[in-house]
């Protein structure tokens, strides 16, 4: 299957004739007029007869059309929390974190007529504990886990943190939650739920049986399919074919009035050139990221109407080593590629318009890096090329170069062998520039390709690959940014707040990095410190932060190839208004956010 970029899939299939976005559809309980036409550019593939649930993987659920979450969070340069209204209209987060308190929209109705409530958000979040999700986890990890869920009245929840492993990030997995309405969802939670959580949270075989039960539901949830779509949003799903999914306006919606679409249109796609010839023909009114190689982009730039707008992305793509192979154990063979290859013209040819080249590798997005560590950042090791310095760096490694060639330190052949998923264009791309690179310089190099992202993942995870390419720097939270690089992938997993060590090739460990690293004259431990991060305010995290970058740095787990701007793609044809803040262009990565704009009210009907 084609994917679209390799930062949309970390994020998440039948052939589709579109009608022109400026048309009109009539339908039965909508009116005519004010269509408005994207893609989800999370997932390839409309599934006709999927139901409208947020947590099925093929659910006709769209966030911000029909689907609302309590908060729609944004990917703040230092702050997890911060976050634009949904269902709940304001909140407060205690100074210590240990508490959110919700206000919900005062006017919030479902697309039946029936209020919103705090009964409603209460129960979608005992859906949430189902799915082990965020803040709702029956285990405490990363994201913290609620202690509490207490409804103070019909409009006010209060939500309490287990300090036993507080997270900086709880708040932003509370109002991360979808919302679901209790008269037609309650069937999928037991009477006594909350008394199983309740003994869930305790000792012994009780607990571990109310456990398992909790667990156990979270199939329940995701296979539920409700007799029809009640939509909290500003649209309701009206119908789904294999071409399109059909929305219309949801006159309870408590913005309605400031909603300007009357129709959503949805379109299916099944890769990257699809939704290239969707946009080039103005046939959207606005798309989230898809990686288009320059002569694509121009196209797409010259379509009547269109127009690119770019916003931070906290995501950033590194060339990573299986440290328990062959030369990659020793760091000046890392090092030597690191001198040896020209991210600028990787980024030029791989992710001209997607992407920066990385200034350096620090596992941070270099945005982010000015706010976090604007100290530290300007003393790392750039890493310029330089092949004086990547001969010298293989050399104390101690390969060989003979006859133009270099070999490993027993003389066999070195051949490095990348590997990507197939459909990844902007990685592929970036390691056929790779290998011509290190031909060039007398290193054998090959490409191989796994058929899909989820086999990749999981031969990757395996140990099966020397170096394949990998995901990082995911903001804003200080610890999910450098979990990529000092997490589970490196050997350290986080398990109610107790960092835990396994050896390369075990328990997911396929970086096989060192559990110490000298840093400034001194041992530390970047696994441990990565844990401290998921406690640590922002004042805190800095220092830490500045550790772990060095760390980066100079041991290289990976080389940090580009990092990625947020291209939102829209049609000015139709509609207007679209945010240039970037701010707000923080939404999930473009994800849906135009669903966001427009019940905010952002988005205009073009007079």
């Amino acid at each position: 299957m084609k994917r679209l970029a390799a930062v949309v899939a970390l994020l998440g299939l039948a052939t589709a004739t579109a009608c022109s976005s400026g048309s009109t559809n009539k339908s039965s309980s909508g009116g005519g007029g004010g269509l408005f036409t994207t893609i989800d550019v999370n997932r390839p593939g409309l599934e006709a007869s999927a139901p409208a649930n947020p947590y099925n993987p093929k659910g006709n659920s769209f966030s911000g059309f029909n689907a609302m979450r309590i908060a729609w969070v944004k990917n703040h340069l230092t702050d997890p929390n911060q976050a634009l209204p949904g269902i709940a209209a304001s909140w407060e987060i205690a100074p210590d974190n240990s508490a959110i308190t919700l206000k919900l929209q005062p006017n919030a109705k479902w697309s039946d007529g029936k209020p919103v409530t705090a009964e409603d958000v209460k129960m979608s979040i005992g859906i949430a504990y189902t799915q082990g999700s965020t803040a709702f986890s029956l285990t405490p990890g990363a994201a913290g886990a609620a202690a509490e869920v207490t409804v103070v009245d019909n409009q006010t929840l209060k939500i309490t943190q287990d300090m036993a492993s507080p997270s900086p990030k709880f708040a932003r997995g509370v109002l991360d939650t979808a919302v679901l309405p209790a008269h037609v969802w309650s069937s999928v939670l037991p009477a006594d739920f909350w008394d199983k959580l309740k003994a869930a949270r305790g000792d012994g075989a009780e607990a571990e049986k109310a456990r398992a039960e909790i667990t156990a539901l979270g199939q329940k949830v995701i296979a539920f399919a409700p007799p029809k779509d009640v939509s909290a949003g500003p649209f309701v799903l009206e119908r789904v074919n294999p071409a399109e999914a059909l929305l219309v306006k949801n006159k309870n919606f408590f913005n309605a009035a400031n909603v300007a679409p009357s129709q959503v249109k949805l379109l299916n796609y099944t890769g990257n050139e699809q939704i290239w010839n969707y946009l080039t023909a103005g046939k959207l009114d606005q798309s989230g990221f898809v990686a288009a190689p320059t002569d694509v982009m121009n196209r797409i730039k010259q379509g009547p109407g269109n127009e690119v707008i770019k916003g931070y992305s906290p995501v950033a793509v590194g060339m990573a080593f299986n440290q328990s192979k062959k030369p990659y154990d020793n760091v000046h063979v890392r090092r030597g590629l690191a001198y040896l290859i020209d991210r600028d013209q990787v980024t030029k040819v791989a992710s001209p318009e997607g992407g920066t080249p990385a200034v350096t590798t620090s596992g941070i997005h270099q945005k982010a890096a000015q706010a976090w560590i604007p100290d530290t950042l300007p003393k790392l090791d750039p890493y310029k090329p330089d092949a004086a310095k990547a001969e010298a760096e293989f050399k104390s490694a101690g390969l060989t170069k003979k006859d133009g060639k270099w070999t490993l330190a027993d003389g066999t052949p070195w051949k490095v062998s990348m590997h990507a998923p197939a459909g990844f264009s902007d990685w592929l791309s970036a390691q056929e520039n790779i290998k011509s690179q290190l031909v060039k310089a007398g290193i054998d190099a090959e490409i191989q390709t796994s058929p899909d992202f989820p086999v990749y993942l999981e031969e990757l995870a395996a140990g099966k690959y020397d170096v394949g390419f990998w995901l990082m720097a995911l903001g804003p939270a200080p610890y999910d940014i450098f979990q990529r690089l000092y997490g589970a992938s490196n050997g350290w997993t986080n398990v109610a707040g107790k960092i835990e060590h396994s050896p390369a090739g075990k328990g997911g460990n396929w970086m096989g990095g060192p559990e110490q690293i000298e840093v400034d004259g001194a041992k530390i431990d970047p696994g441990e410190l990565t844990g401290k991060l998921n406690s640590a305010n922002e004042e805190a995290a800095k220092p830490i932060m500045a550790q772990l970058a060095k760390a980066a740095n100079q041991d290289l787990p990976v080389i940090q190839l580009w990092d990625y701007v947020n291209n939102q793609f829209v049609n000015n044809s139709r509609f207007t208004g679209w945010p240039h803040d970037d701010e707000i262009l923080r939404l999930g990565n473009g994800v849906l956010a135009s669903g966001v704009w427009i019940q905010l009210g952002m988005v205009k009907s073009k007079q």
